[in-house]
């Protein structure tokens, strides 16, 4: 009997613990917010993919990706819309109808898909950071400049969480960094991560020869990544590093 009752223990704590795992890795990733102009859709149970849009000669109206990370009401930002309008409606939606404080914004690198509503951000008194690479860009192509930079990687609080940003070398452009929250094991590639089955895209500012060495380093510092989201287009799982990877090997 006293066997039997142990088995009992033993098997609803397996239970349990498999029921708390399940929960863990089925998150269904839904929309939460949408407008003409933005949507809004949260992947894990605290990291969001906003997406604006960017009307383009070459490539038509493209849907650009930013990441959220949210932890105890406090969100940091990683990419802007692509304009200021659309920066100022994403932050209405977090600081008024979220009640979110913004703590930061990152863009992962100097092109307009990246930074083009940061003016937006520096009205509302945000702190942004970048790479230096990226800073300098910024001033040399007369765009809104982030205010702090670093060189390698930067670590920013969020609640009680961190979430970084980490620079591996040249691929889209020469500053593209990626940005990684540990929490959710999400990783924000930006552009330097192409979803599956895209095309190699603008390549006017690109390092050709390094960007599939840089990608195999983002592949090597997060061996457990369970979600990776692109610059533009569909998230996934690591099988996006490993196509990008391929895509410009040498």
């Amino acid at each position: 009997m006293k066997t039997s009752l142990i088995n009992l223990l033993s098997f609803l704590i397996l239970g349990l613990l498999f029921s708390c795992h399940s929960k863990e890795t089925a998150f269904e990733p839904k929309v939460v917010y949408e407008s003409k102009q933005l949507k809004i859709t949260q992947v894990s149970e605290n990291s969001f993919v906003h997406c604006s849009y960017k009307q383009t000669n070459e490539f038509g109206n493209v849907p650009c990706n930013g990441l959220i990370v949210r932890d105890n009401k406090e969100v940091v930002v990683f990419d802007t819309p692509t304009n200021n309008k659309i920066a100022e409606e994403l932050l209405y939606w977090l600081e008024v109808t979220q009640k979110c404080k913004v703590n930061a914004v990152v863009p992962t690198h100097f092109h307009d898909d990246c930074l083009g509503g940061l003016g937006a951000f520096k009205k509302a008194k945000i702190p942004s950071y970048a790479n230096y690479r990226t800073v300098a860009l910024a001033k040399q192509n007369y765009m809104t400049v982030p205010e702090y930079s670093f060189r390698v990687s930067i670590n920013l609080k969020v609640g009680d969480k961190v979430v970084g940003g980490h620079y591996f070398g040249a691929g889209h452009t020469q500053d593209n960094i990626v940005a990684y929250f540990a929490e959710d094991k999400v990783l924000f590639g930006g552009c330097l991560i192409k979803e599956i089955n895209a095309d190699k895209g603008y390549l006017g500012d690109a390092d050709l020869h390094q960007w599939s060495a840089t990608v195999t380093k983002v592949k090597q510092a997060y061996p457990n990544v369970r979600l990776v989201v692109p610059g533009h287009g569909l998230y996934g799982d690591a099988k996006l590093l490993e196509y990008t990877i391929k895509l410009f090997k040498p």
